[in-house]
């Protein structure tokens, strides 16, 4: 079964369709036993020093793997991405463009997802039947965010794992279905969680390994992350176009901002993490959260997978301090 990648949640159900196994580098690189070095890889390469660790880490994953393609999100995501493509197709990685619209109109995104089905030769049916088959999935996800700021049942950290985990499914719909499960029916076991601080996480997946875990060490705990649950498709739609229209990564500030502040007044939020990536220009959209959402309000910046360093635990602890 050939392997197709993507740098950002595409639509997964036409690799699914088409019998292939899906797989997001973004995934790879971040749970790799040594992320570190494939920013190495990248930076010998030829990579230059001030861009985005995620990209350089995309650079190394792209190479690891034995891929049969790989998609790229050419708009909708990180404006390096051309150039990230252009590099690896220098070392013969088969490339796939495709972009969302920015205007969100459903007709230019159907166009899109045509050329996706050509090319990987499925139809309307078989692509609503793996939608369908991913249903299932879905559903369990937006249990799991339940049971995150309602039942107060699981950790921020756990919440961001299966989510963000979504996008590929970890290669394995199947097996990550039964895990989540399993999750599911453990978790329901717990006695609540009692929280002191509540936080929204916005922002796309920190690269630092270790962030839920310091912000529970001071009595915070992450009961919304924003990107991670567009992920997993958390609305009911009725086909793969409104699916994809509706999810809100894409399309910029604005067209999250909706979302963002319907989960945040749902959620009883006290404060927002607002996580950028160091050479990114989603740091600019900075200034619109901040003006636009009324809560108080930290911009954590990170640059190279690790741990949360000191300078950052300490804003993060007086951060929570002053929401108590």
């Amino acid at each position: 079964m050939g392997k197709i990648a993507f740098t950002t949640s595409i639509p997964v159900e036409l690799i699914i369709a088409a019998g292939k196994t899906a797989l997001d580098l973004n995934n790879i690189f971040i749970t790799a036993e040594r992320p570190q070095a494939m920013l190495d890889i990248a930076e010998e390469a030829g990579y230059p020093r001030s861009t985005c660790g995620w990209i350089k880490g995309l650079y190394a994953a792209g190479l690891s793997e034995d891929l049969e393609a790989l998609i790229a999100v050419m708009h909708g995501d990180c404006s390096n991405t051309q150039a990230l493509m252009e590099t690896l197709q220098l070392k013969g990685v088969n490339i796939i463009p495709f972009a969302y619209p920015f205007d969100r109109d459903p007709a230019s995104l159907k166009a899109q997802i045509g050329k996706l089905m050509a090319c990987f030769q499925v139809d309307e049916k078989q692509v609503e039947d793996a939608r369908n088959a991913l249903r299932p999935i879905r559903n369990l996800c937006r249990q799991l965010d339940l049971m995150t700021w309602r039942d107060n049942l699981v950790s921020g950290g756990e919440n961001h794992y299966f989510l963000v985990s979504s996008s590929d499914f970890n290669q394995d719909p199947v097996q990550y279905q039964n895990e989540l499960q399993t999750f599911i029916n453990m978790a329901g076991k717990r006695q609540p969680f009692k929280d002191k601080v509540r936080l929204a996480y916005i922002g796309v997946p920190p690269i630092f390994t270790d962030l839920y875990t310091v912000l529970e060490s001071y009595g915070a705990r992450v009961v919304y992350n924003e990107v991670q649950r567009q992920f997993s498709m958390p609305g009911e739609t009725t086909d793969i176009i409104e699916q994809y229209v509706r999810y809100t990564y894409p399309y910029g500030a604005f067209a999250r901002l909706e979302d963002m502040r319907e989960q945040i007044a749902e959620r009883n939020i006290d404060g927002i993490i607002h996580y950028t990536q160091t050479f990114c220009y989603r740091q600019i959209e900075d200034l619109i959260f901040r003006e636009k959402l009324d809560l108080p309000f930290l911009t954590l910046e990170g640059d190279r997978p690790g741990r949360v360093d000191a300078r950052s635990r300490m804003r993060l602890e007086a951060f929570i301090n002053m929401l108590r």
